[in-house]
């Protein structure tokens, strides 16, 4: 099962056919184990679980094509690097141990919520002449979908429409506004952290610190208070369509209750692609006359 989860996400991964990866778009093993790495430490514990079978799939092979290495001095070190990979290795075999086996009922029943929401979405979409573009499940996808979004609505330049900096964006924004965010975050190892959180319950400044510094420079996934950091970053309104009772949810500015007239629309998926929560872009469904301007433009001859 976990070879047909690992070769899922390759895909997912990998550039459209007949296109030529760009540098950040290849994927090896060991940048997806960096990625995946990331989720272990996720609190979806349907991220966790499936995360934890690629990777232990991953360390199987690798032991398996890999012949033994030479006897090394007693002195040598790992570096931080190695003995971190060692650390989040031993993690994610302990989460797949404690994984019950596979239950065919409730497999089913998940496919069937999944369909469910995908139909609910799309039902949103067509009302709003949207079509859903697909973001790469990455760990990224809620920063990819809204950098996509900005370049839409032509808020930023299409080549600086990354997850990068729109990671940047949000952590930037939520250290410059600490107070509109720390009461509302999650502590460090929960509640009873050491040194999570104040005297007064709140996240500590530091903690804070690091957990801008993680959402900035490592594939953590990004949630509501991301969101609300985006949509004060660039003054515009973002919209999450999902499942559910309340199939749009908008977010406005914090600062401003104005937002400019620009809309940003993202969908939010719990079930797509088993691997839990997911962002997709919602973007304008093309005309009928640009359809026709497209299909003219492709068949044209080169002059």
């Amino acid at each position: 099962m976990a070879g047909s989860k690992r070769s899922k996400l390759k895909k997912a991964l990998s550039p459209p056919f007949g296109k030529t990866p760009e540098p950040e778009q290849t994927m090896d093993d060991d940048a997806l184990m960096d990625d995946l790495m990331n989720q272990l430490d996720s609190r979806n514990k349907t991220v966790q679980s499936e995360s934890a079978a690629v990777l232990t799939e991953i360390k199987i092979n690798k032991v398996a094509d890999t012949p033994p290495p030479a006897a090394s001095p007693p002195s040598q070190k790992q570096d931080s690097k190695s003995r971190h990979r060692a650390r989040m290795e031993r993690k994610a075999a302990a989460i797949v141990e404690q994984q019950a086996p596979s239950n065919p009922e409730q497999d089913e029943q998940l496919q069937r919520e999944a369909a469910e929401e995908e139909r609910a979405i799309r039902r949103i979409c067509d009302e709003h002449g949207l079509e859903m573009f697909e973001i790469n499940p990455d760990g990224h996808c809620l920063f990819s979908a809204i950098a996509d979004q900005l370049a839409l609505l032509h808020i930023i330049p299409a080549k600086n429409a990354t997850y990068a900096n729109a990671r940047a964006a949000a952590a930037a924004y939520m250290l410059a506004h600490p107070n509109d965010f720390m009461p509302f975050l999650p502590s460090e190892g929960g509640e009873d952290g050491v040194g999570s959180t104040s005297d007064t319950g709140v996240m500590s400044s530091a903690a804070f610190e690091r957990y801008c510094a993680t959402m900035r420079d490592t594939g953590a996934w990004g949630g509501e208070p991301e969101i609300m950091a985006l949509c004060s970053a660039y003054n515009i309104t973002i919209n999450v369509v999902q499942g559910g009772a309340r199939s749009i949810v908008p977010h406005k500015p914090l600062k401003s209750p104005g937002d400019g007239g620009k809309v940003a629309w993202i969908s939010y998926h719990r079930r797509m692609y088993g691997l839990g929560e997911h962002y997709n872009s919602l973007r304008p469904r093309p005309t009928f006359s640009e359809t026709v301007k497209s299909v003219f433009a492709i068949g044209s001859p080169q002059r």
